[in-house]
């Protein structure tokens, strides 16, 4: 049987693929130096933007109490989960290099200032141990904590690190801010799950936090991770030619994703909750940066807790590794809202990203950038494809007014503002530009054979771009000479060209997840594929959170729908008391489910229980397996069942992105 195959793919789909490779593999041919173009572009920007205001580094100092543990953090196999070493290069106050781009490294400098800080009297967080931050919050009994990084490893550090420092208290809340698995991933790090069963521990999360959790990278979850390698720079090395942080945090950690469900769901907008001892004011923000996510106000600290929706950049409206688009319209009415809310009293702005924000005028000053920004380029977007413009020449036109560009928190370290316009864009009008003669393209690889022939060949298109690489024109460099590579994939000229053009781009990129995307590009070009380890980023904790209708669905993603076209058969599926009875009905290359119904003509019937199907998908245990210890059990028509497993695809995680 093919079953334990199939669902052995669920451990590659189940969550941001933060972790995508824990012991990446470098690649052998050394990046080169930045060109003279990189260089002038990069020092224009020391003359364009205001870099004499430190601001931003006496707030990312402000209440430092102790630093990181300097010792690597490892998983129970001896694995890397997070070396706190790993930037030392990047030193706050020198100039950046050559190879970086000067806002990007400012930023990066920020972000390295690790430690335990205090926020005010009796709330703290721990910064720069992973991705996100960690947030403790003292109460009457214990703490709260908020957000407790990607993994239990990195988690339990950081909790260990405020007992140090301050005295060991019972946790008697955690509080998820929003459904990405940098803020709730390393839970079992901070609290033990039958504490919460019992009671002892209450587990808050925003309405919908556990389908969002579970479900956002399944389906696509194979494709999302390949790409997040290239987005997190996981397969970079981290120095100041490669990887020097996310532009939201310097990296994400590679340890073990965990998840306990929420014991109290906060429902609705404006819904008070005392929580030990203080007063939480929740504002709902589904659809802003996650598609469950709340921001609340804690009364008596006078603090808001922004989640993810007003940090120090210009966030994504869309994820580069692959996501579904973000509404920037609302989200910077979750942001109005909030000002109008709390804002005449709020002396403190926090986010599970970067360093707070302290007084009342910069709060709201803060809060109004960001809010502008995300509402002028939905406005602007707008505005400018009602005028005909298409999505690329909006991107390529956009300027955000003085007053945004030049403040620190609006650069696009982690977004950008080409990506997120192109995304608005497709949001509200879709992909098509509305020419005709884009209306059904040809294909990558037929279009680049076109392309090379109307070009005069290879060694035509090669010439005239080595002569514009020379004069600095980067970007054009990288998309002729791809149109190469993708008609001939072996012309070693061809991809070394295009790799330098892209590593020069990377250089120059104010974006960490574009620098990142750039330079593995360039990489892959020069080396190959390098395959590491395969990841896994379905924890049992999110396994066991998924539904049967989700692992349905998955499997209906995996039917080869050619293949099936045929086919049909009808199979009841019994999960037992703990996942209920389903009817799959296989016709038309489609693989459609019904709950709560059997079909009195099935020709097969599977009979396993819950727990069986975990250990499949985790891959504890094969079908055979379980099949011989009398785990699952298969009456009828074996053979229909066989026929159907035939017609699932595999999908290889190493498919090749900038070669064909």
């Amino acid at each position: 049987m093919k079953l334990n195959k199939i669902v052995g793919y669920m451990a590659m789909a189940g969550v941001l693929s933060a972790t995508v490779i824990s012991s990446p593999v470098m690649a052998n041919d050394a990046p080169k130096e930045a060109t003279p173009s990189t260089k002038a572009a990069n020092e224009a920007l020391y003359r364009q933007l205001p870099f004499s205001d430190n601001t931003d580094f006496s707030n990312a100092h402000k209440g430092f109490i102790a630093p990181l543990p300097q010792d690597v953090i490892k998983g129970e196999k001896g694995n890397v989960v997070w070396n706190p070493q790993q930037y030392a290069f990047i030193k706050e106050g020198q100039k950046s290099p050559d190879t970086v781009n000067p806002s990007l490294w400012r930023q990066a400098q920020l972000i390295n200032i690790s430690g335990l800080f205090e926020v005010t009297d009796g709330v703290y967080q721990i910064r720069n141990l992973d991705l996100s931050n960690m947030t403790i919050i003292e109460g009457k009994e214990g703490i709260t904590v908020v957000d407790p990084l990607v993994s239990a490893e990195t988690a339990k550090v950081g909790i260990d690190l405020y007992y140090k420092n301050r005295g060991k208290r019972p946790v008697v809340a955690v509080i998820y801010t929003h459904s990405h698995v940098d803020h709730y991933g390393g839970v079992r790090g901070v609290v033990d799950e039958a504490d919460v069963k019992s009671g002892k521990v209450k587990v808050y999360a925003p309405a919908g936090f556990m389908k969002e959790a579970v479900s956002e990278n399944i389906m696509a979850g194979n494709v999302m991770s390949r790409r997040a390698s290239y987005m997190y720079g996981n397969l970079l090395k981290s120095n100041e030619k490669g990887q020097v942080g996310a532009g939201l945090g310097t990296t994400t950690s590679a340890g073990t994703v965990t998840l306990i469900e929420p014991t109290n769901i906060i429902e609705k907008d404006g819904q008070k909750e005392v929580i030990d001892g203080l007063t939480y004011d929740f504002m709902m923000a589904p659809g802003s940066e996650a598609p469950s996510e709340m921001l609340w106000y804690v009364e008596e600290k006078q603090m808001i807790e922004a989640a993810e929706d007003v940090t120090h950049t210009l966030h994504n409206t869309y994820s580069l590794r692959g996501a579904k688009i973000r509404d920037p319209l609302a989200w910077s009415k979750y942001i109005n809202a909030a000002i109008e809310r709390w804002g005449d009293k709020a002396q403190i702005i926090m986010a599970q990203h970067h360093w707070p924000t302290w007084g009342n005028e910069n709060v709201v000053k803060l809060m109004k950038s960001q809010r502008d920004m995300y509402r002028y380029i939905n406005d602007q977007t707008l505005r400018m494809a009602n005028k005909g413009l298409t999505r690329d020449e909006i991107a390529a036109n956009f300027k955000l007014p003085e007053g945004l560009a030049n403040s620190w928190a609006s650069r696009g370290y982690y977004g950008s503002v080409s990506h997120d316009v192109k995304a608005t864009y497709v949001l509200y009008l879709g992909w098509f530009n509305g020419n005709p003669a884009s209306l059904d393209e040809l294909p990558p690889v037929e279009a680049a054979k076109k392309y090379v022939d109307y070009m005069g060949g290879s060694d035509q298109i090669l010439k005239k771009a080595k002569e514009d690489y020379t004069q600095g024109n980067y970007r054009w460099v990288a998309q002729v000479v791809s149109n190469v590579v993708f008609a001939d994939p072996q012309n070693a000229t061809a991809r070394n060209l295009e790799a330098d053009a892209l590593e020069q781009l990377g250089y120059q990129a104010e974006s960490g997840p574009w620098r990142n995307f750039y330079l593995t590009g360039a990489q892959e070009l020069r080396n190959g594929v390098v395959k590491g380890p395969t990841p896994n980023t379905a924890s049992p904790d999110t396994v066991r959170a998924m539904s049967p209708e989700m692992f349905f669905d998955y499997l209906g993603v995996h039917l080869n729908g050619e293949k099936a076209a045929n086919a049909k058969a009808i199979f009841n599926v019994d999960l037992g008391k703990d996942g209920g009875i389903y009817k799959l009905e296989l016709e038309n290359g489609v693989l459609n489910h019904t709950a709560n119904e059997q079909s009195s003509h099935a020709d097969a019937t599977i009979t396993l229980n819950r727990a069986t199907l975990n250990k499949i998908i985790l891959k504890e245990e094969t079908l055979k397996q379980a099949q011989d210890n009398g785990s699952v059990t298969i009456t009828g028509n074996a053979a229909k069942f066989d026929e159907m497993l035939s017609f699932m695809d595999s999908f290889d995680f190493w498919f090749n992105i900038v070669t064909p």
